[in-house]
This record gives structure tokens, sequence and C-alpha cells, in this order.
């Protein structure tokens, strides 16, 4: 198979990953971030549907509606909720997903209240200048431990309260998004925001390049995998194989690189469907596309919340490498491309 010249699509992709990054979209507040999905598969003119839970189901085409293929990828992201307004003013989170503090610390955070706007600060440790602190060192990090200092004048929990702010709020931290000159893309929640870009970057191929798929393709853009139940509904009838789209893991002991698309063949939730790993290991290495095979020791994906309520179906997982996975995160363009170049080589 000749190599397809895919830099249009990968700019494309980047760009609109970009764009998606920086509309916050911790689980349980993705409005905003799934309105944004549905206009841009929309405008590639594609027919797209908002599910009861607030994901976006999008037809990409295909003639046999009896053998369908469902790609899934997730627009929510961890982050945290205000879980206690303390005396001093400060806040106490709960994490949303598995945001985890010891790479929280330090970080911009933006408190969404739920009647009174959007309040800034910053997550940080209890009692935080070292200058003051001197256990500040061994101190473990946790939600018990660190504390959104807000950027408004409040001395005590009565102040906080007057703002608006209250048990519930939810809070988005930055994602400090950043595009290298050597192509790395670096920000949090690549996991899975960089996965949605690269399902638009295959519908705007589909419809620059005329193509009806031969098995009938859906995408189903979840919002609720960071805590396991994104993909458990939403499969549209005559679907009979799902793949997650989601971050390739990088790391001690896996061959993936940033610069790959992964292949998953077994993670926490046991094997994927073996059929279908040879399938999209086959179409890689007929397409050109880079790819890494691997085994994921922490993980879970959406397609197993989908097998896991009952839906009879073939799966699998692939994606372009992301190291530092749910802290500051680090893909590349390339990754990117040689995960869309698997897609056109397996979807179409």
């Amino acid at each position: 198979m000749e190599k397809l010249s895919l830099g249009k699509y990968t700019d494309f992709i980047v760009d609109k990953t970009v764009t998606l990054l920086n509309i916050d979209s911790p689980t349980g507040y993705t409005e905003a971030a799934a309105a944004w999905v549905k206009s841009e598969f929309e405008s590639l003119g594609f027919s797209t549907q908002v599910t009861n839970k607030g994901g976006i189901l999008v037809e990409l085409g295909g003639t046999d509606k009896k053998d369908g293929l469902l790609l899934e990828a997730h627009a929510d992201t961890l982050g945290g909720m205000v879980a206690e307004v303390k005396e001093n003013g400060r806040l106490r989170l709960t994490n949303l997903g598995g945001m985890n503090p010891n790479n929280a610390e330090t970080e911009n955070v933006r408190v969404v209240t739920k009647f009174n706007g959007v309040y800034e600060g910053t997550f940080q440790l209890c009692n935080a200048s070292i200058h003051v602190n001197g256990e500040y060192n061994d101190i473990k990090r946790g939600w018990d431990t660190c504390e959104v200092v807000l950027d408004e004048d409040v001395k005590n929990k009565e102040d906080v309260e007057k703002l608006g702010i209250a048990v519930g709020d939810i809070v988005c931290f930055e994602p400090n998004v950043r595009v290298t000159r050597s192509g790395y893309i670096k920000s949090r929640f690549l996991d899975d925001k960089l996965s949605v870009g690269i399902l638009l970057g295959l519908a705007k191929y589909i419809r620059d390049e005329h193509i009806t798929p031969k098995r009938a393709l859906y995408a189903h853009i979840t919002v609720f995998e960071e805590v396991g139940h994104g993909g458990a509904g939403n499969v549209p009838e005559g679907c009979t194989e799902a793949i997650s789209v989601d971050m390739g893991c990088v790391g001690t002991g896996l061959q993936c690189t940033e610069r790959q698309v992964s292949i998953c063949a077994k993670d926490s939730g046991g094997p994927y469907s073996y059929p279908v790993v040879k399938a999209l290991i086959q179409a890689a290495r007929d397409s050109g596309a880079d790819h890494a095979v691997d085994v994921y020791p922490h993980y879970g994906s959406d397609v197993e919340a989908t097998l896991d309520a009952g839906h009879d179906l073939r799966h699998g997982l692939i994606g372009a490498g992301v190291y530092a996975s749910h802290g500051y995160e680090r893909s590349h363009r390339d990754g990117a491309e040689n995960t869309l170049r698997l897609l056109i080589a397996y979807a179409l």
C-alpha cells in the first residue's frame, strides 16, 4: 500500500486538539466541550446526536449496517470538586477521576460555582511557604494535606460562602498547552482530547476524499470515561465491533514512544479480542503506520465499559503514545498521524 500523505490532516488534528484542551471539561462538567465537539463534526457535514449522558454520537457513513464499527474517545478529563470550605477560607478538594495531588501541586485552578461565576486560585500544600514550614519536604501530598488558595480577599469560611462558593462546585486545573517547534504536544488532559482531535481528523479525511466506508462507521465521544462508565451505552444498532481510541501508554517496560501509535494487547481488564489485535497490527504494517504492541499494567478503557454493560462486540484499543499519563502529559504530532494512518487503513 502506498503511504498516504497526511500532513495537512495532522495539522488539523493538532489545531483542534489545542482548542479542545483549552475548554475545561472535568467529568461532570462537560457541556461546553461536548457542544464544541458536536459543532465541529457537524461543520464537517456529519450528523450528530447528543446522548442522555451528554456524549456525542456521530454517524460517519458506511454501507454495511449489519457489521458496524464504533470508535470511542472521551472528552471528559480529570479534575476536582469542592469537598469542604475550611474555616481559614481555603478549599479542601475531592478528586474527579484519577487526578493526583502529587503532580497537581502549585497548579492554577478555576472554581466553577453553580450560580455565581468562576473564581481563580492555586492548588497548594497546606502551609506552603518553605521558609515557614520546616516539614515541607516530608509531608505526603494528598487531598487532606493540600488545598485551594483562592485569589480573592477571603479570611474565613464566611467570606468564601459570600462569594457563592460551596461544596459540590467543580474545580478545573489549568492544562498549560504547549506545542513545540519539534512537534511535541505538552498539556494536561491529552488523555483523551488528542484522540478526539484524531477522530475529527478522520472525519475530515472521509469528507475531503469523498469516502464511503464499507462498514457503517460511528464515533462516540463519551463524557464519563474517567469514572468508568463513559462507554456503557449508546451502541448503534448493527455494530459488531468497538475500538477505544485513547492514549497509548509510554513508560518503563513498554515499547511505545510518543511518536508511535500503540496497539494494546491486554490491560487491567484482560486481553482485547485477539482477531481485532491481529487485524490492527496487519493494518498498521500495510499502511506504514509506525506502531508498537504493548500490555498496559494499570489501565481501563471505554470499550471495556461497553462490554461490561452487556454488549456483544469484538473490541480493541489503540492510541497515540502519551508519556506521564494523568500528569503533565506529552505526545507528538507523529503519534497522532500514525494513529490516523492506522484508522484509515483499518476502518475505511
